[in-house]
């Protein structure tokens, strides 16, 4: 970005061409070809002699500055430093030389479009709008700058201390970062996109936008605009993206299988699922693994868990104190919650134990009956046979 600070003793190579015409020694000022690539080189000499020759590119502009005050500038082309037809040069003659020396510090600024300057690193943790999960999101691309204000350029340069073009592009490059950080994060929760999506590259348009808008408050005090954002991508960890993208896959199993639709729950199963990895050791039906029915069933249990916990955590539901809530389906659970017996004291409903919740009897077991005459099995308070009607033996 910013060159120059050349010892004398290079100064021929570095752009300063010592001649003599009609017995008098000049100076033929210009930016060297090495520094063709840099938005500022600074030239080397403070102290320029009289009727020297300065050369500005139609690219750039050249700046003079006496004492950090910006005294004149010059346009694209061929300039003899004479006060006859530059009168800012009064402002910069040396008086103890007899005026034929000129100090001050000399700027070539380019004004056109440096392109395929790279950035790159990590945006942080974003949460993925449809799952709620948080995911790792990296960043790279290549952006353009042009010089709008050359003056700006070279005060700020001086005021952040950046006196090459290393350190003037880390700066930059830190700006362009925490831009799309904000900017990034922002569009993602406001238009709820999936960052599978956004990682494919479906809203680079929008998203280059966006960061062009966003970065022009921090650059442009700076004299200078991001002409364009080039090559842009965002991108998350392997892993990331296998996890969001097995969880789209069972949202959308579930979806078509007329199960659970909503991503939060089909989060909350997988998360549950986790606890299933234990079945993939043995234990009764085969390994989960390798068995995409059992995996599904996995699935579909872990759906009704999360489901069922979502409707446990609504306003206005309850569940009974010393009592665990289950899904329907789940084996264990019941309409009631127990199975229940017959006293035979009082005939009473109550729940099984040894005493009985109504009248306080001991409860015997309950003896299986069968009909007499049909030999279907009997409830335990019935009278009459639900197979052939004939009454129940005492």
């Amino acid at each position: 970005m910013v060159g120059g600070g050349v010892t004398p003793c290079y100064a021929s190579r570095m752009g300063i061409i010592d001649f003599v015409k009609g017995g008098i020694r000049e100076l033929a000022v210009a930016r060297p070809d090495e520094a063709k690539g840099l938005v500022v080189y600074k030239h080397p000499d403070k102290t320029i002699p009289k009727k020297a020759q300065v050369t500005v590119e139609a690219d750039e502009v050249a700046l003079f500055f006496r004492d950090g005050k910006l005294v004149g500038q010059l346009a694209s082309g061929r300039h003899s430093l004479e006060t006859d037809n530059i009168p800012f040069l009064d402002q910069i003659v040396d008086w103890g030389t007899g005026g034929n020396v000129w100090i001050a510090e000399v700027y070539f600024v380019t004004t056109r479009e440096v392109p395929g300057l790279k950035f790159g690193g990590k945006v942080g943790k974003l949460r993925d709008p449809q799952s709620g999960l948080p995911v790792e999101v990296m960043v790279n691309g290549t952006f353009s700058i042009r010089v709008i204000d050359p003056p700006k350029l070279v005060i700020g340069l001086v005021g952040l201390q950046k006196s090459n073009n290393e350190e003037f592009l880390a700066w930059f490059k830190e700006q362009v970062l925490k831009t799309i950080r904000d900017d990034v994060a922002e569009l993602c929760v406001k238009k709820k996109w999936p960052l599978l999506d956004v990682t494919s590259g479906a809203y680079t348009e929008e998203l280059c936008a966006e960061v062009e808008g966003g970065l022009r408050p921090h650059v442009e005090p700076y004299g200078i605009e991001v002409a364009r954002i080039g090559n842009f991508n965002l991108a998350m960890k392997d892993e990331d993206e296998k996890r969001l993208n097995k969880l789209y896959e069972n949202a959308a199993y579930m979806n078509m299988a007329g199960g659970v639709q909503g991503f939060q729950q089909v989060a909350a199963a997988s998360a549950m699922m986790n606890a299933g990895e234990a079945l993939k050791q043995g234990g009764g039906g085969g390994n989960l693994a390798n068995n995409p029915l059992l995996a599904g069933a996995g699935l579909g249990v872990g759906l009704a868990m999360a489901g069922q916990f979502q409707q446990a955590m609504q306003p206005g539901t309850q569940t009974p104190a010393g009592t665990q809530a289950m899904p329907p389906g789940i084996p264990g659970a019941t309409p009631s919650g127990a199975s229940s017996m017959t006293c035979s004291k009082c005939q009473k409903q109550v729940a099984p134990g040894k005493f009985c919740a109504e009248c306080g009897s001991p409860l015997a077991a309950a003896t299986p009956k069968f009909c007499s005459g049909c030999g279907q099995s009997l409830p335990p308070s019935g009278r009459f046979c639900p197979g052939c009607g004939q009454a129940a033996a005492g």
